[in-house]
């Protein structure tokens, strides 16, 4: 169904198709990290995201580009449980990149759409879904949306079953459900892991009440979500900062990056060429440390998953 919505409008809508047929030629380059690789991406389309402005003024001085209303004429969707249109995004990461918003105009709030989220990736078990926070990389705050791309694009997706084995610490367990926390990955997450859709819904909330305190609005975070195996796979990427502090320096120090899921599952993405010429290992690890849950806050969280 989506995929061949994506290959429909590949062959009928001029920008879509000139978008995808750029990902395939861009320049990419890795970064091993030992357990885990960065991969980095250079695609010029992005910096309508990377550089976003997400101001409440900003907002306001612009139509709504989710609103059915403002869509071009030549993108085409498919409706999903009367709550949602799956669109293909026009400007890609992924060989198959979808965007999934609401059709009702309504701001990003994870918390209320978490249900959603997880049978939007029993439907579409080939991809995964995604949420950006308001201050987390998501360009439309305003209008609530997920996004999804093909399963195996991101390294987190490919890396995961090792952490999982290797690099984490059992946070929480019974027959249905495993939490486990990630630290050793430059940046730090928590997974839930069921076959229960009701116990994921429950400990979600718990997480999200106990991030909640650093926060009077919702707490910052970007969340990826699966279905493989008759179990849902929920990882939650707490969040400091929603810009790095190279993207705020000037001259040639700057790096013009806005992290969202994409870029904590791995993928980091550089809309301009002279960033991805120019970034080490050095500026890879300072902006996910910046970006990411701080370390004291992290250990404040794991505790509270733990005693509770």
């Amino acid at each position: 169904m989506a995929v061949s919505l994506v290959e429909q409008q590949k062959a009928n809508w001029e920008t879509a198709a000139k978008n995808f047929r750029a990902i395939n030629h861009i320049r990419t380059k890795s970064f091993d990290f030992g357990h885990f690789q960065i991969h980095i991406q250079h695609n010029p389309e992005r910096i309508r995201s990377s550089a976003a402005k997400t101001d409440a003024k900003s907002i306001a001085a612009r139509p709504c580009f989710l609103c059915l209303e403002n869509l071009p004429p030549e993108q085409r969707g498919i409706i999903f449980q009367d709550k949602y249109l799956i669109l293909t995004n026009p400007y890609p990461i992924f060989p198959k990149h979808l965007t999934i918003s609401k059709l009702e105009h309504t701001p990003q709030e994870i918390l209320l759409h978490l249900d959603d989220m997880l049978n939007l990736s029993q439907s579409l078990p080939d991809f995964t879904v995604f949420y950006n926070g308001p201050r987390c990389g998501a360009s439309a705050p305003d209008h609530f949306h997920f996004q999804a791309g093909n399963n195996e694009f991101l390294p987190v997706s490919k890396e995961f079953e090792i952490l999982e084995k290797e690099h984490s610490k059992i946070l929480f367990q019974n027959r249905n459900l495993k939490i486990i926390s990630v630290e050793n990955y430059l940046r730090r997450f928590v997974a839930i892991i069921s076959s229960d859709k009701n116990q994921m819904l429950e400990k979600f909330e718990l997480i999200y009440q106990y991030l909640s305190v650093y926060s009077e609005e919702e707490p910052m975070m970007n969340v990826l979500c699966n279905y493989e195996n008759n179990r849902y796979r929920l990882i939650i990427f707490p969040r400091n900062v929603q810009h790095p502090s190279h993207f705020h320096k000037k001259g040639d120090e700057r790096i013009v990056v806005g992290p969202a899921s994409v870029e904590l599952g791995g993928m980091l993405v550089l809309p301009r060429e002279e960033d991805i010429n120019k970034i080490t290992k050095k500026e890879i690890a300072e902006i996910y440390d910046e970006v990411s849950i701080t370390n004291k806050n992290f250990e404040i969280l794991i505790n509270r998953i733990k005693t509770k």
